[in-house]
């Protein structure tokens, strides 16, 4: 992909490509039976897409992805969010 389709996406999002690709590689390389990790991946998530995730809505999230164990995407975590 050329330097120009990821200046589109930053004009119209607002968020660095440099973050984007950081949070994609953080989900990659993650753990997901690990609350630690799952919870910083859902506070950056939440952070990126400009929305406050409530604590009971945060530990909610950790639950269901720790105990399913199975990596997500930024979208399934978006989705979960209500984004």
């Amino acid at each position: 992909m050329n330097d120009s389709f990821f200046k589109k996406i930053e004009s119209k999002t607002g968020v660095p490509m440099t973050e984007v690709f950081a949070l994609a590689n953080a989900i990659q390389h993650a753990d997901f039976k690990d609350e630690n990790q799952v919870r910083r991946i859902i506070q950056n998530v939440g952070m990126l897409a400009n929305k406050n995730v409530p604590k009971h809505l945060e530990d909610d999230l950790v639950k269901s992805l720790v105990s399913s164990g199975q990596p997500v995407n930024i979208a399934e975590i978006q989705r979960m969010l209500g984004k």
